[in-house]
C-alpha cells in the first residue's frame, strides 16, 4: 500500500453534512441550521430520503451559500431511512448508483451548478467501509458517470486501496463523534458520543497529529480529508460552530488546487 500513514498536522479539512433528508410529508426542518459552515453537501437523490422539490431547495440552497455540492447516494429504503442491509449482485448496485448520481448531476445541471463528490448513505456507507468489493462496485459505478467525481467514504484502507487499484479521488472522512477501533475503522456498533468538549478535543487531536482515539484508550493514525457533521446529533449545531473556530473548512478540490499551483 502507498502513502504510508505518518503523524503530521492537518492544514485543510472539508467539513460536509447532508441535505434534502426529507421525502413527501416527513420533513426535515433542522437539517440547514449546519449549512452556514460547512464547505461541501451531499445531496439525497430520491432513494434513501429527498423528492424532486426538495432536492431542488437543497440545491439552491447550497448554490445561494456558494458550498460545493454532492450526490448522497443510498438504497431505496425510505421507511428505513436507507439505515436498513442489503444485499445486492454487483450489476444492481451499480445501477442503483449511477441511476441516482445520474439524476443528481442533471438536475444540478439544470441551474448551471456541478455535483463534485458522491457520497454513501448509511448502511451503504457502512457495506462500503467494510466490504472491498461492495466499494470497488461504487467507485467503478462513479467513474461511469465522470471521471471527476470524488468518492467521500470512511476513512481506512479499504477506501485507500480502492482509490488506488480503479484509480479514483477519494476522500477520506472522519467523524468527531464515531468511536474508531485501534486500525482506524469506526465501530458501527459503538453508540456515538454527544459531548461537546470531548468531541473538539478529538477535532485538535486529528489536527495537530493526524490522529483518533481508539476504542482501547489510544490514538491510531488515519487519513483525513473531511469531517461529516451530523444533524441527527443534539448537539450539532454547537458542535460545527466550535470546530469552525478552530479551522476554516475548505473545499476538497482546494487543496488539489494548492497542489497544482492554481491557489497559494
Amino acid at each position: 500500500m502507498q502513502n504510508v500513514l505518518e503523524r503530521k498536522s492537518i492544514k485543510n479539512i472539508d467539513f460536509n453534512c447532508d441535505l434534502a433528508q426529507s421525502f413527501g410529508i416527513y420533513k426535515n426542518s433542522t437539517e440547514a441550521r449546519l449549512l452556514d459552515y460547512v464547505s461541501s453537501v451531499n445531496i439525497a437523490c430520491g432513494f434513501h430520503a429527498g423528492d424532486p422539490l426538495t432536492i431542488k431547495e437543497a440545491l439552491l440552497n447550497a448554490k445561494e451559500k456558494n458550498v460545493v455540492v454532492g450526490a448522497h447516494i443510498g438504497f431505496d429504503d425510505i421507511q428505513g431511512f436507507g439505515y436498513r442491509q442489503m444485499d445486492m449482485d454487483e450489476d444492481e448496485l451499480e445501477a442503483l448508483v449511477m441511476y441516482q448520481v445520474g439524476a443528481i448531476m442533471t438536475f444540478a445541471k439544470a441551474y448551471h451548478m456541478e455535483i463534485e463528490h458522491v457520497r454513501p448513505h448509511g448502511a451503504m456507507y457502512r457495506q462500503a467501509a467494510e466490504n472491498l468489493e461492495v466499494s470497488r462496485t461504487i467507485a467503478k459505478a462513479i467513474k461511469k458517470c465522470s471521471k471527476w467525481l470524488i468518492y467521500y467514504g470512511a476513512t481506512g484502507d479499504n477506501l485507500a486501496q480502492i482509490g488506488e487499484e480503479e484509480n479514483i479521488q477519494v476522500a477520506h472522512e472522519v467523524h468527531l463523534e464515531k468511536i474508531y477501533d485501534e486500525q482506524g475503522n469506526i465501530d458501527f456498533s459503538a453508540r456515538d458520543l454527544e459531548n461537546t468538549s470531548i468531541s473538539i478535543q478529538r477535532l485538535k487531536d486529528l489536527l495537530q497529529n493526524s490522529q483518533v482515539t481508539n476504542n482501547i484508550g489510544g490514538k491510531t493514525l488515519v487519513r483525513a480529508d473531511s469531517i461529516h457533521f451530523s444533524n441527527k446529533l443534539a448537539n450539532a449545531k454547537d458542535l460545527i460552530i466550535q470546530a469552525k473556530e478552530i479551522i476554516e473548512p475548505l473545499p476538497y478540490n482546494y487543496k488539489n488546487a494548492q497542489k497544482s499551483g492554481w491557489v497559494d
